[in-house]
C-alpha cells in the first residue's frame, strides 16, 4: 500500500543501529517509526536552541519592555 509519507535512505554506524533496534524493540514499535520520532525530537532541538540564541540576544540589560497589548497592535 502506497504512503503520503516521504522516505529517505540513511547509512548507520553499527553502533546506533543496534541502538535504534533496542530502543524500537523496548517501545514495541517499528524501527522506522522510532528513527522517525527521534528526528523529530533532534530537529525540534535545534530549532530550540536556534530561537534561544536569538532570545539571548535581545535579552539585555537596560533593555526597553512593552505592553503585550502594544505589541499586538
Amino acid at each position: 500500500m502506497p504512503t503520503l509519507k516521504s522516505r529517505i535512505n540513511i547509512s548507520l554506524p553499527d553502533e546506533v543501529k543496534e541502538t535504534l533496534e533496542k530502543l524500537a524493540k523496548r517501545d514495541r514499535i517499528p524501527e522506522a517509526t522510532k528513527a522517525a520520532r527521534l528526528l523529530e525530537i533532534a530537529i525540534e532541538t535545534e530549532e530550540d536552541l536556534f530561537w534561544n540564541e536569538i532570545a539571548e540576544e535581545r535579552d539585555k540589560k537596560q533593555a526597553k519592555f512593552i505592553s503585550h497589548a502594544s505589541a499586538w497592535k
